[in-house]
């Protein structure tokens, strides 16, 4: 049986999944988590290589001569050296679509943190500022109605379409920016200036490439309303963090939450660290428990297809 390795199990499997399906495909070692330095010790005899977030460069996929295949265990498989194992005929495979209704679901809950405010409000009554309120309510920031209100999504692939259905639901109208526009049912596909100036609240979910990294910038963020909101449930560096911050806390834009950010975990220093109107968590849009299943699913079937002679999902 082939030698597999995993490099970063715990994020995927925290402990309430099974590992099963794979360790039935080959001889199974599971590391909860590998440091870059650690990959050509932990892989010494990986033929199967599996990891989610470590980095495989050229020199790592080069020092493991068993390696014949590489899964990733996300969509984006960046962390991987696709053309130094394209060069030695080693297949990556990653796992689309896993995530679709678990990251729209999150920029949602987004969205409705930013404009109903339910954590903010419930903190304040554990805090006991309800039972000392002389009025029988009260609200500690502007709450806003999203019906009648113009969504613009940057991106409008399996994920923006799923946010844009869930959207409609709450009467919001819904513009798009994308690089394959698409004929869609009420829905207007617009330039990217034409997006931020306009919409009430504009939402990421495009992926990250060399042309659009930081695109999200001062002169970008100056166009949008001051009442609007920008939500970013896809990838950190798509942003200038520097530059939300700035136009957070002076004010120019009325809040903003991310899922996501340009280093993770980040470092303390990270502008948007402090800044105002802004919520800020951990990179979970993905990790339900129904979406991790999925990609575990997804994960033992592209293996199995590697061994069967069949690859799918091949990205290199």
């Amino acid at each position: 049986m082939p030698k597999i390795v995993i490099l970063d199990g715990h994020t995927l499997n925290p402990g309430d999944l099974s590992w099963d399906a794979l360790s039935a495909l080959g001889d199974l070692t599971v590391h909860d988590r590998t440091f870059s330095a650690q990959v050509t010790e932990c892989a010494a005899e990986a033929e199967i290589l599996i990891t989610n977030k470590t980095p495989l460069s050229a020199e790592s996929i080069n020092a493991l001569p068993a390696l014949r295949y590489i899964g990733v265990l996300a969509t984006g498989y960046n962390v991987v050296d696709t053309a130094a194992a394209r060069a030695r005929e080693i297949p990556v495979t990653n796992i689309p679509g896993y995530g679709t209704a678990a990251v729209a679901q999150m920029t949602l809950a987004l969205l409705l943190e930013l404009t109903s405010q339910p954590a903010l409000h419930s903190a304040s009554v554990a805090d006991g500022e309800w039972s000392t309120c002389p009025d029988f309510c009260y609200w500690k920031k502007p709450l806003v109605e999203l019906d009648g209100l113009t969504l613009g999504l940057i991106g409008f692939g399996a994920i923006g379409q799923a946010v844009a259905k869930r959207a409609r639901a709450f009467g919001m109208n819904v513009i798009a920016h994308t690089r394959t526009p698409r004929a869609a049912d009420e829905l207007e596909f617009v330039d990217r200036d034409q997006l931020f100036r306009e919409a009430d609240v504009v939402s990421l979910h495009c992926p990250l490439t060399d042309e659009n990294e930081g695109f999200v910038n001062a002169e970008l963020l100056a166009t949008m309303k001051p009442s609007a909101f920008f939500i970013n449930t896809a990838r950190g560096p798509l942003v200038d963090e520097a530059a939300l911050a700035e136009a957070l806390n002076e004010e120019r834009i009325a809040g903003a939450a991310t899922d996501v950010l340009s280093g993770e975990p980040p470092t303390a220093d990270n502008p948007l660290f402090g800044a105002k109107n802004i919520i800020i968590t951990p990179h979970i849009g993905w990790a339900t428990r129904a979406a991790r299943e999925r990609l575990m699913e997804t994960a033992v079937a592209n293996l199995q297809a590697f061994l069967d002679g069949a690859p799918a999902n091949v990205v290199n």
